[in-house]
């Protein structure tokens, strides 16, 4: 079995276009030679050296292109092994900040009931995917504070959500006392629990207006959606007024090739963690995107740069749209998402044979975990951000013909 680009190559000659991207993580394709260019010129230099070790001069280079590339360039940067550990260490850096900054008693981290931020015992849980939760005595007496602004976990009598869903953040908050919460973190456009909502028009800004007027931090994860895959940099770049304090990649930046995260935090804040009453915190680790990890994701955002970005627009703009059409078929509920990012939810108990039936038409997909009651399901459509025009139009009508079959017409 071999790869290209967004496509399997199976041993017995069939080939399977990867139409979620692996895990939601190869961004830019298999066996990209602008990575392994990379890797191989770091490696003839050194594999391996700390930054106790060696001068980290390949570590700071890509904390500057990352920056730059997500039009953050001021921001300073705390590289980890993956984004899991991304969460966990913007945890510690928020409860650090404010406590210095406005003298918080607790470090509380508010997320919503439809999140995902991690497969560690504290991050799954702080989120609230439903599949994954630890049981009640094995949750740290931690989990979800607020409704995520979705009709699954938040509806209104049938009215959609809207800004003013912000005001349960706003709630929660109160309810735990403003001095007691060091930071919101939350996903700008969800991910694979709910299965790619965007969230309303003015949700985002309000909740950083919110969390201003308390001193409370907002922590974007863009694990999933940071580096294009929702069509901008940062899936937050959508709305204005919704700059964060922290953000967290990952996903985007290894783009399969290795496991890596990062935290970036914002100049405004940054300084306050050099104050002499910061509690210690190990932001780096021994793997914490080692020469080798650094030089891949260098050839990564090559990669990326090296996109005609028009063209990538177009192409997920086609994509979205083809995808809508089918809230035709009997079988498709709803059809959501941004950029190279989508969720096309099923009838209940159809999700399994429209992933086979896709699969047997050359394409594979990733499912999302559903929410609600009941369960919602579906599939995540989000090919690699370099996928054709020719895989997109594969993609499109493989999927049309997999619904089809479903529909008892293919």
């Amino acid at each position: 079995m071999g790869s290209s680009g967004p496509w399997l190559h199976r041993a017995d000659g069939r080939r399977i276009l990867d139409g979620s991207s692996g895990l939601l993580c190869v961004n830019v394709g298999q066996s990209s030679p602008k990575v392994l260019a990379r890797i191989e010129q770091q490696f003839a230099q050194y594999s391996f050296g700390g930054a106790a070790v060696v001068q980290p001069h390949i570590q700071m280079e890509l904390m500057g292109r990352l920056c730059c590339a997500v039009g953050r360039p001021e921001d300073s940067v705390a590289l980890t092994t993956c984004g899991t550990l991304g969460v966990e260490v913007a945890v510690g850096l928020a409860r650090n900040i404010t406590r210095v900054r406005n003298g918080k008693r607790r470090g509380d981290i508010l997320t919503s009931d439809l999140s995902y931020h991690g497969n560690s015992a504290l991050t799954l849980a702080l989120a609230g995917n439903h599949a994954r939760r630890p049981r009640p005595d094995d949750a740290l007496g931690l989990a979800p504070a607020f409704p995520a602004p979705y009709p699954p976990t938040h509806s209104h009598d049938g009215r959609a959500c809207d800004a003013a869903c912000a005001d349960e953040v706003a709630k929660a908050i109160d309810s735990r006392g403003a001095e007691n919460v060091a930071a919101v973190l939350i996903e700008p456009v969800n991910g694979t629990t709910g299965g790619a909502y965007v969230p309303p028009d003015g949700y985002l800004r309000r909740v950083s207006e919110i969390c201003r007027e308390q001193g409370i931090l907002v922590i974007h994860d863009e694990v999933l959606t940071g580096l294009w895959r929702t069509g901008t940099p940062l899936a937050g770049n959508h709305w204005d007024g919704t700059e964060p304090d922290l953000v967290i990649l990952s996903k985007g930046l290894g783009a399969g090739y290795v496991g890596v995260g990062a935290v970036l935090v914002s100049p405004e804040i940054a300084p306050l963690l050099r104050h002499k009453d910061v509690d210690p915190l190990p932001a780096m680790g021994t793997m914490a995107t080692h020469p080798l990890m650094a030089a891949a994701c260098l050839g990564v955002l090559d990669e990326l740069e090296s996109l005609d970005f028009g063209a990538f627009t177009a192409r997920g703009e086609r994509l979205g749209a083809a995808l809508r059409t089918l809230n035709d078929s009997g079988h498709v509920r709803d059809v959501r998402g941004l950029g190279h990012l989508y969720g096309v939810e099923v009838t209940p108990g159809l999700l399994w044979p429209l992933m086979e039936a896709a699969e047997q038409r050359g394409v594979f997909f990733y499912p999302f975990t559903g929410a609600g009651h009941p369960r919602s399901e579906g599939l995540v459509v989000a090919p690699p951000l370099n996928s054709t025009d020719e895989d997109i139009t594969f993609l499109i009508a493989a999927l049309r013909a997999a619904v089809a079959a479903l529909d008892g017409n293919g």
